[in-house]
Order: C-alpha cells, then sequence, then structure tokens
C-alpha cells in the first residue's frame, strides 16, 4: 500500500478485542441453579463495534478466535452485523473465550463468570497489529479490558494507539475496569492511565474515575484526564446522565434518560461509547454526542444482552438524535 493510499479511509472505525460467547441465564438467582441460557455474544470492543455498525458506520475488528463453535458463531455473528472481519484469524489450536452472565431484578450488576484465560484472543501481540489496515481507519477506538487479557495483548493495545497517533487519527478509549484481570490495583491503575494519555476522547465512567485518579467529584475526574492530554473527557454518571470537558465545548452536563425498569446493566457504558463516537465523526456538537450516548446506555439496560438495546440508524432518527 503506498503512502498516499495510507490516507484514504477504508473504514470509519478500527477495534481490537476480544469476542467471547455470552451465556446468560433463563431465571434469577445463582448462576449454578440456572438450567437453561440464552447465547449471545460479549465483549467490550464488539459491544461497540455492533453499536457504530448498526449506525452505518464502516467497521472493522481485529481478534483472534478458536475455530470451535463458539468462534464460528461469534464471527457469523459479527459478519451479520456488517463489520469487516478480515482481520479476525481463526486458529484451530487455540480456544475461544466464553462467560455465563445472571439475571437480577433489582437493577444491580448481574453476576458474571469468565472462562477466557488461555483464550485465542490473550494470544495476540504487537505482530498482530497489520499498521496499514490500522492507518486506513479514520478512528480507533480501545478499552481498558483488551490490555488487561495478557501482557502480549497489552503491548498490542499501547501499538495501536501509538500508531494512530503517529498517522494524526483520532482515538477514544474507555477505561472498562476489569480489577481481576490485572495483578495488581496499582498495575491497572499505571497501565489504564497511560493508555488513556494516548487517547483524544476518554470516557470513564465515575466509580472507575475515581478509583484511576483519586479524586470522588467528575470535574476532577476530566481535569485529572485533561492534564494527560485529552482533548474531551466524559464522565458517566449514570442514571444521571455524565459531565463532559473539552476543547471546543467547554464544560457541562448532560440529563440522563428515564428508564421504566433497568434490566442488565452491562453493555450500557459500551452503548454509551457507541453513541459519543458516531455523533463525533459525524461532526455533531460534544453536547449533541453526550446526548445520544446517554440515550444509549438508558436503551442497553432495559433490555436482557449486551447488544440488544443497541439502535439502528432508523431508531436514531426516530428519536431525533
Amino acid at each position: 500500500m503506498t503512502d498516499a493510499a495510507l490516507d484514504i479511509a477504508l473504514f470509519d472505525v478500527a477495534l481490537f478485542g476480544e469476542a467471547m460467547l455470552l451465556l446468560v441465564a433463563d431465571r434469577p438467582g445463582p448462576l449454578e441453579n440456572a438450567e437453561y441460557f440464552y447465547k449471545r455474544t460479549a465483549g467490550a470492543e464488539t459491544n461497540v463495534a455492533i453499536g457504530l455498525a448498526r449506525l452505518g458506520l464502516k467497521v472493522g475488528w481485529a481478534s483472534r478466535l478458536g475455530t470451535d463453535s463458539m468462534g464460528r458463531y461469534l464471527i457469523a455473528a459479527m459478519k451479520g452485523e456488517g463489520i469487516d472481519c478480515s482481520h479476525v484469524i481463526c486458529d484451530a489450536a487455540q480456544r475461544t473465550g466464553f462467560q455465563f452472565k445472571g439475571r437480577v431484578t433489582d437493577g444491580s450488576d448481574p453476576p458474571v463468570e469468565y472462562h477466557r484465560k488461555g483464550s485465542a484472543a490473550s494470544q495476540m501481540g504487537p505482530a498482530d497489529v497489520d499498521e496499514a489496515w490500522l492507518r486506513s481507519a479514520r478512528h480507533l477506538h480501545a478499552t481498558g479490558v483488551f490490555a488487561a487479557i495478557s501482557d502480549t495483548s497489552l503491548q498490542a493495545a499501547l501499538k495501536t494507539m501509538d500508531v494512530m497517533r503517529a498517522a494524526g487519527r483520532t482515538i477514544s478509549f474507555d477505561p472498562n475496569l476489569r480489577p481481576t484481570l490485572w495483578t495488581s490495583t496499582e498495575a491497572m491503575r499505571h497501565w489504564i492511565n497511560e493508555l488513556a494519555s494516548r487517547a483524544d476522547w476518554v470516557l470513564p465512567g465515575l466509580e472507575e474515575g475515581s478509583l484511576l485518579t483519586g479524586e470522588t467529584e467528575p470535574e476532577a475526574i476530566a481535569k485529572f484526564y485533561r492534564r494527560l492530554g485529552a482533548k474531551l473527557v466524559v464522565v458517566k454518571l449514570g442514571a444521571q446522565g455524565a459531565y463532559y470537558d473539552s476543547d471546543v465545548a467547554g464544560t457541562g452536563r448532560i440529563e440522563g434518560f428515564a428508564v421504566a425498569e433497568v434490566i442488565d446493566t452491562v453493555g450500557a457504558g459500551d452503548g454509551f461509547a457507541a453513541g459519543v463516537v458516531s455523533a463525533l465523526l459525524e461532526g455533531k456538537s460534544v453536547p449533541e454526542a453526550v446526548r445520544r450516548g446517554a440515550w444509549i446506555g438508558a436503551r442497553a439496560v432495559q433490555v436482557l444482552g449486551d447488544t440488544e438495546g443497541l439502535p439502528t440508524r432508523a431508531q436514531l432518527n426516530e428519536a431525533g438524535l
């Protein structure tokens, strides 16, 4: 590929990350008491990829899967959403990760049990980053999950961000903390903030932002990441909406959208990210982007599954967002 060709955006957004088979329990209570499970897809990066693709953006996803039935199901699901999977390696010598998710009735976070250690995606490293392909996207969305699954995936995550920064592309980053995947809280804090320092748009939740920065107020959390170089920080506040601090729009708050009943909180932050990123790439203002993110996040918590609440472009237009 020539240098000139590298400047032609083939994709709107590129993502690197692990997809897992999700098995959702048929009833509330301990996972061991469930008799039936619904099969779905899971993965922070793929949740965002699906959200962006449903809104009509061109999305490329890079990963590794096994050639087992779980891997075949996942890649078929991603392709079915219109996501480019040309850089997903299916390796017969490796296995696909999966997880169980329980059900709750009180609006709390459901119990989740991961089976991803040693998975195909955790074997990814810097050599899996196709720089020419990556630069053919105009934006990279990254999360703290891919960086956490192994030492080599951390190095791959750092490389993806360095490549895109050098190419002058924009980068969004959602910390998406998974403390059990890190060797210590200190290591998690160091590397997540190191990744955030490479991003243009940083999207922490209030609780994770507090853990990462030592600050308790959204204004102070946002200032922490602005000092690291972020041009925009959006602190997610759950039902209370979000607070933003940016170069172009200053600071402000967006109110949350009313939710009739919280069914499943997992994936709400990914939906929020899809809303913000899609709107900004379309040239919307920061308040408009954050409002879209809050609306999609509110939709996400009202359905079972990580991606079932992610809207189509038609639904977005109907909502006037």
